[in-house]
């Protein structure tokens, strides 16, 4: 059989080439291995398929779990030995704060003396905020960040105070007449920092319980025990060490730090704000005290200080002007708006003048309004002359009224100048150091206590034009007829310009 294939998977099997046509004429595929190819190529895409279905659940899960995951603490971080995946940071800052607040530490000594105490009474400052924005950045933003193959062990954010463990333990174990006391730096009221004595005597030894309070920083939420002992130690920190650093700091006090807004407004920072800001650091084991400025304190200030201080609304200047617009008088001065950009520049220049110890005027940057002006031509001018004791009346620059007066006494003269009429009463009481006159009639005041008004008391002083003699406190004594006119044709706003020098005597 010369046209006879042999099929390799099968020895011995025989298929002739018209039973190849036959099968191939059926719509049947066949390779030479004998195995139909739709078969073959059926598995193919059932592979495929299957595959693609793996690959995408898996982007899916993974693209669900970055979303599930980016308000939340990841997979695999831990406070510490508790797991914290999956919370938000609500629920981040109460578990920070009750593992702080379950970090005890049961303190003995060789007597047999004991307490139990926590990171509060240690004077240990935990920074719960910062501890969960920790807890939430772990891991990073990657594609690792939702693995569960991961670890990440975080700590507390605290801070330990030499100090503070210092005093709690002597206070706790030491009797008072044997403590030892290191010179410490207080701000008192005088502006400055001044150094208080310490004195030699019995300290604890703190080294186990600091180390102790390392632990509980890095695995929080449990209680330790540790044993102390005690050593008889000189001055902890001495008096000239102290003096030493409160006369850097008061260095620090003595330069002004001035902040303006490039126009008027301008504040100096209180001596006793940038004491706050100086953080003392007692370091028994070297026997020093250090400080550094707490630049988030200064930050906090400065943001919402300098807005409050420099920023301020436009105000439209008003003058009073005559017919060829010469300014008369202001009646309200104007003012530039203010609007400041941004504190942060003034943040930086502040700090480092604190650091470096140097005085610094700082403009913080701002946009500024150029005030606007309204003028006014009043329709109604009254003129006091004093050396004619008389007043006259312009309308629109037309004389309409002459009125004889008698203006203040020597001592108390009527002050020349140029004002507008602003308060007005029918009837009033007035008062002084040395009077008191009920029920005075139609009064027009100008400048202060010094005004226009009926005087039916004092008929002589001006019918006579004689302040020396009849003159008031201030005030242009008028008959009462002429002072209603004024008070009737004279509104608030009309212009006053009191002129003239004081007679010797009568003037008629």
């Amino acid at each position: 059989m010369d046209n006879a294939i042999n099929d390799g998977d099968r020895p011995g099997t025989l298929v002739t080439e018209a039973t190849l046509d036959d099968l191939e004429a059926l719509g049947g595929n066949v390779d030479h291995g004998g195995v139909p190819q739709d078969k073959r190529h059926g598995a193919t895409i059932i592979m495929v398929v299957v595959f693609a279905v793996i690959v995408v659940a898996a982007l899916a899960g993974f693209s669900g779990a970055r979303w599930y995951y980016r308000d939340k603490a990841a997979p695999g971080v831990y406070l510490g030995n508790v797991s914290v995946a999956g919370q938000n940071a609500s629920q981040l800052e109460q578990t920070v704060t009750r593992e702080a607040d379950n970090s005890k530490i049961t303190v003995s000594d060789e007597q047999g003396r004991k307490v139990t105490a926590g990171f509060k009474d240690f004077g240990v400052s935990v920074d719960v905020k910062r501890t969960v924005r920790d807890l939430l950045d772990a891991k990073g933003d990657g594609a690792g960040r939702v693995s569960p193959f991961g670890k990440a062990y975080i700590k507390l954010d605290a801070k330990v105070n030499d100090l503070s463990v210092n005093k709690y333990l002597t206070d706790s174990f030491v009797q008072d007449g044997d403590k030892a006391v290191p010179s410490s730096i207080a701000f008192n009221g005088s502006n400055k920092f001044v150094v208080q004595a310490g004195h030699g005597g019995r300290a604890p030894d703190m080294a186990g319980v600091k180390r102790t309070l390392d632990d509980l920083i890095a695995n929080p939420g449990q209680t330790q025990s540790v044993t102390v002992s005690y050593k008889d130690v000189p001055d902890p920190v001495s008096e000239q060490n102290a003096q030493i650093t409160a006369d850097l700091a008061n260095k620090i006090l003595s330069n002004p730090i001035v902040i303006n807004n490039g126009d008027t407004g301008k504040f100096q920072i209180p001596v006793d704000r940038i004491a706050s800001w100086i953080k003392m650091e007692t370091d028994l084991e070297k026997g020093t005290i250090s400080f550094d400025i707490d630049k988030a304190a200064v930050a906090n200030y400065l943001n919402a200080e300098v807005p409050k201080r420099l920023n301020h609304e436009m105000t439209t200047q008003e003058d009073i002007i005559n017919n060829s617009g010469q300014v008369l008088l202001t009646l309200k001065k104007g003012v530039n708006g203010v609007k400041v950009k941004d504190c942060g520049p003034v943040i930086d220049q502040v700090y480092g003048a604190l650091m470096d110890s140097q005085p610094a005027t700082i403009q913080v940057p701002a946009d500024i309004t150029k005030f606007d002006v309204k003028q006014t031509k009043p329709q109604m001018r009254l003129v006091v002359d004093k050396s004619a004791q008389m007043v006259t009346v312009y309308k629109d620059d037309q004389q309409v009224q002459t009125f004889p007066v008698c203006t203040g006494k020597g001592g108390h003269e009527t002050t020349p100048g140029t004002y507008v009429i602003n308060v007005r009463y029918d009837v009033q009481t007035m008062r002084g150091s040395d009077y008191v006159t009920p029920n005075v009639p139609w009064v027009s005041y100008f400048n202060g206590g010094q005004g226009f008004h009926g005087a039916p008391w004092n008929p002589t002083g001006i019918g006579m034009g004689d302040p020396v003699g009849h003159g008031s406190h201030g005030c242009v004594n008028m008959n009462v007829q002429d002072a209603k006119w004024i008070y009737d044709n004279c509104p608030q706003g009309s212009l006053v310009q009191v002129v003239g020098s004081q007679p010797g005597g009568p003037v008629r």
